[in-house]
């Protein structure tokens, strides 16, 4: 028998012809992989938002159902950019957080514009709604915040630095804080404040010559 001479056999061959291959050696399809890798992906800037939450009250609520009774919470929720603009929300829900997001998209449709003058309120204002009774009184500079429970949050989300308060009625903190943003809605703007004193002034004028016509003798014909 003859024996066969072996043929060497061409590495070469054993290599996948068709694959596409980089400068380095290394095939197309890894290259992408590895970029796709390294790529970075940015985060989406979520808009920040201006308005600061502070819960006023919470509560547990019950009704009395054919079946029994239903278990609910409130939530009062004081909302503010302490710039001025404050709103108060009212909700209720299964679950607090769901009380409490109804609520502060309550307090947002309900915003109103307190005018603030030197990081206080331009002149005193006494209030009333209901059972509450508050008492608001301009301060000066370094005085700070004299005010507890939902007075304070209600004046500290509006913006305002320098002020005295005093609650005279009811201890409810739901109507305390309704009678605050009330009070807060009701105070004049400077520019109201100076409209009244120029109009109060040439009646004044007015008053002095009818005087000084009649100490004037009349001339006789």
């Amino acid at each position: 028998m003859t024996e066969q001479k072996k043929q060497p056999q061409n590495k070469s061959l054993k290599k996948n012809v068709n694959s596409p291959k980089g400068a380095g050696g290394q095939s197309v399809y890894a290259k992408k992989r590895a970029e796709k890798s390294r790529r970075t992906f940015k985060k989406r800037e979520r808009p920040v938002d201006e308005f600061e939450q502070q819960i006023v009250d919470l509560a547990r609520v019950t009704r009395v159902m054919a079946g029994g009774k239903r278990m609910r919470f409130r939530a009062c929720v004081a909302v503010g950019n302490k710039k001025g603009k404050i709103g108060l929300g009212l909700a209720k829900g299964a679950d607090v957080a769901i009380a409490v997001n109804k609520a502060v998209a309550d307090a947002k449709k309900k915003m109103i514009d307190a005018p603030i003058v030197n990081n206080t309120i331009a002149h005193e204002i006494f209030w009333k709604k209901g059972a509450a009774k508050i008492i608001l009184k301009p301060a000066r500079k370094g005085r700070g915040v004299i005010a507890g429970g939902a007075i304070r949050i209600i004046l500290e989300l509006t913006g305002i630095q320098n002020i005295t308060s005093k609650n005279l009625g009811t201890n409810n903190k739901v109507n305390i804080a309704k009678c605050t943003i009330d009070a807060l809605g009701n105070l004049k703007k400077v520019n109201d404040v100076k409209g009244e004193k120029d109009n109060k002034k040439p009646k004044a004028e007015k008053a002095v010559k009818k005087d000084e016509n009649k100490s004037k003798p009349e001339d006789k014909k």
